[in-house]
């Protein structure tokens, strides 16, 4: 059987992150990729400059039409920019029963915000419940959670446990915005707490690093691997975009990470 990973997410213009960046890492990774679009960014690697949502309808129709035909062994969920989208969405994965990979996208790295205010609770009561784990940043975990922004471990493991009471399986606090010499991203599952921690790698090339990495995240369970083993692999494949990302001159601001490394300087 070929591997199939389902991508619902938004376009990016620039090619660094959403669909683009989903795509990749799924072939990148040995994984066959397919698409539903959610919405159509104006971005390059200074920032978005444009936002335009698909219709409910098109988005209901993709939905349609990959799942009956393909056998998607897992499904990342990138940027969900309104509440019918999140409702649209919900609708038909629950019929589906697929793992599910939610990458709560709400602020891009420019600062640009991608889900609507009023999003915020449909995505916490519609979506996470549906979901196998959710990989938040610190502000996303911040907004999910309703508390503030974490400062220290406890705090974030206080936040996972607010997000983990949505029904949502497992939650990734991702600790890229922390600081310090180490990255590292708290896991809290029915099994307690895991730890992943990796060099922190100064790059200005860190465009897409969420959306890489809850994709490779479900490439590895389209390709069978446990959930725990999944996040492992792809901290590693993440890691070494990033290293490899710092040789690429792609725009003049925060350029993509490198997904094809593997493959580019074989």
């Amino acid at each position: 059987m070929t591997s199939i990973a389902l991508t619902i997410a938004g376009s990016d213009s620039g090619g660094g992150a959403g669909i683009q960046a989903d795509l990749k890492t799924f072939s990148a990774l040995g994984v066959y990729g397919a698409s539903v679009i959610t919405a159509i960014t104006a971005q390059n690697t200074r920032g978005v400059s444009a936002v335009e949502d698909i219709s409910i309808a098109m988005i209901a129709a993709q939905m349609e039409a990959v799942f009956p035909d393909l056998a998607i062994g897992a499904v990342k969920i990138g940027m969900v920019s309104r509440i019918e989208t999140i409702e649209t969405i919900a609708e038909h994965l629950r019929i589906t029963n697929k793992p599910v990979v939610l990458d709560p996208v709400m602020v891009a790295t420019s600062g640009d915000r991608l889900l609507q205010e009023e999003a915020i609770e449909t995505l916490r009561t519609a979506l996470l419940p549906l979901a196998m784990l959710a990989t938040p940043n610190l502000p996303e975990a911040a907004l999910l959670s309703g508390h503030p922004i974490a400062t220290k471990p406890q705090d974030v493991v206080r936040q996972a446990e607010a997000i983990l009471k949505t029904g949502v399986q497992a939650v990734l606090i991702k600790g890229g915005h922390s600081g310090g010499s180490e990255s590292v991203d708290l896991l809290l599952d029915r099994d307690g707490l895991h730890e992943f921690s990796m060099p922190r790698i100064e790059t200005r090339n860190d465009h897409g690093t969420g959306c890489t990495l809850a994709a490779a995240i479900t490439a590895n369970l389209a390709l069978g691997y446990p959930m725990v083993d999944a996040i492992g692999l792809a901290k590693d494949y993440l890691q070494g975009a990033l290293a490899a990302g710092r040789e690429l001159h792609v725009g003049h601001g925060h350029g993509p990470v490198h997904h094809f490394y593997r493959w580019w300087n074989a």
